[in-house]
């Protein structure tokens, strides 16, 4: 018998074991929420500080980030990996980004992309790769790209407004070309989620009209009416991403992060109470609706960036509404908090230290509210108002698990066996993508492996496993150690 077949059979006689061993007696108790942080990249904002920096100092700086953000009980990221249809991943569809090395298609000497993903997955965060689908560049001049960037190649792609440049939605290649470079950055790596935030056609400009007349007569046949056209344009591309993602990796997330205003009451009677200047549907024609009920999205995380009590958008009259959006289809409900407005004067509200911790007892207050994502990272780690630490020692001081998105494949996995401990260091056998261990009953800690060094004291320790779409299984047996 070969060496090879002896593990094989090993393996398999070990599997049966795990799959057949009784239920432990012990109770296991772990939150449930997720607790998201955005790292944006465009205009240096949180990472990279500045361009051009030194390969060394650019990992280790997102290794503090990364670092801080666990501590403080994050357990998931959303970093902008194309932020002005560029990239942070070598790309045969697009140029190295500039906000790397100061110059817009120049390789920065790794792969910043691989980095991102298998340092988070060190610390067991998930991993979102955030896209813009649409933006080029921040400024309106194309002859300023990378000479090989695709808007210059395709200058018909291109739309300037509001001083800046844009890929034309309204057109099918644009649609494919946006799709075909998310799906391949989707195959190449170990993300776990696919993300866009509220970036669809842009935000109005005072006195300036989007420039796709032209487009809407050529190819807006059947829609009398531009606006129900932009929409069907995102549309499709929400539609047929969500399809393909799906169909290449079943456990991958797909999610948006929009406007939190989708239309006011005073333009749909099923609208918010607010009194909003701009609308997801009306403006960006970003119809979340659709989408939500078409489960063409996994999650969606209305950016909610008011005050409660707010006059004209009261967050306490959003979240509900946004709650019975999803209420019933199985979409994961996610809110989008502004952190960076902490500390500001406009309005009051946000110079009341309480403020940002009352979203989130009012988050876990309201059914189908499934935690929170925070903007921005720069800010969140400055510790505005002592959040940060509010966070780390109340809010957030018990780690949690993230919540099952019912929408997105998986399984539970076979409980883990616990082995001899080792010195001080508790080691088990299984077969999953992470691991929960419990301290007397309550969560201690998630990881990816299969040994921990346990705190000191006599404690009882039991183990469960995690598939990579947070499905968990029963504990293992529980062992009192000290």
């Amino acid at each position: 018998m070969t060496g090879v077949r002896r593990l094989a059979i090993a393996l398999a006689a070990l599997l049966t074991v795990v799959v057949t061993l009784p239920a432990a007696a012990a109770t296991t108790t772990a939150a449930r929420e997720l607790r998201g942080m955005w790292i944006a990249s465009v205009a240096n904002i949180d990472w990279p500080t500045k361009p051009g920096l030194p390969v060394a100092q650019q990992k280790a700086d997102y290794l503090s980030l990364l670092d801080r953000a666990k501590a403080t009980g994050v357990n998931a990221v959303f970093v902008q990996i194309r932020p002005t249809a560029d990239s942070f991943y070598p790309s045969a569809l697009e140029p190295w980004s500039q906000y790397l090395t100061g110059t817009q298609g120049r390789d920065p000497g790794y792969d910043p992309l691989r980095f991102l993903v298998s340092e988070a997955h060190k610390r067991d965060l998930e991993f979102h790769a955030w896209f813009n689908p649409y933006r080029i560049s921040l400024q309106g001049d194309a002859t300023l790209l990378a000479p090989n960037h695709p808007a210059r190649l395709h200058p018909d792609w291109v739309v300037g407004y509001g001083g800046q440049l844009y890929y034309n939605p309204g057109i099918p290649a644009v649609r494919q070309f946006v799709e075909k470079v998310i799906l391949d950055t989707t195959r190449r790596y170990d993300i776990d989620g696919v993300h866009f935030d509220d970036y669809f056609y842009p935000y109005p400009v005072a006195g300036q009209q989007f420039p796709d007349r032209q487009t809407f007569a050529r190819y807006g046949g059947g829609f009398p009416d531009i606006g129900d056209w932009r929409r069907s344009n995102v549309d499709k591309l929400i539609s047929e991403l969500s399809s393909r993602i799906h169909a290449m990796k079943p456990w991958i997330a797909f999610g948006v992060s929009p406007f939190g205003i989708w239309r006011d009451a005073r333009t749909d009677p099923t609208g918010s109470d607010t009194q909003g200047g701009v609308h997801d549907y009306d403006d960006l024609y970003a119809d979340t609706r659709t989408w939500i009920r078409n489960h063409w999205v996994d999650y969606i995380a209305p950016q909610l960036y008011w005050p409660v009590g707010y006059t004209i958008a009261d967050y306490a009259k959003l979240l509900p509404w946004w709650a019975h959006e999803v209420a019933g289809t199985g979409v994961s409900l996610y809110i989008g908090q502004a952190v960076y407005k902490i500390g500001t004067a406009s309005p009051a509200a946000w110079l009341d230290p309480a403020e940002m911790p009352r979203h989130i007892a009012l988050d876990r207050a309201t059914p189908g509210a499934n935690g929170d994502i925070l903007y921005n990272t720069t800010t969140l780690l400055a510790d505005p108002l002592g959040f940060t630490d509010r966070l780390r020692t109340d809010l957030y001081a018990r780690p949690a698990i993230v919540p099952v998105r019912p929408t997105v494949a998986g399984h539970t996995p076979p409980a883990p066996i616990l082995l001899p401990l080792t010195g001080n260091t508790l080691h088990w056998i299984g077969f999953a993508t992470s691991y929960a261990v419990y301290q007397d009953g309550n969560l201690l800690t998630t990881l990816r492996g299969t040994g921990l060094t346990l705190p000191t004291g006599r404690h009882s320790y039991a183990v469960t496993a995690l598939d990579r779409t947070h499905h968990e299984s029963r504990p293992s047996t529980t062992e009192e150690y000290r």
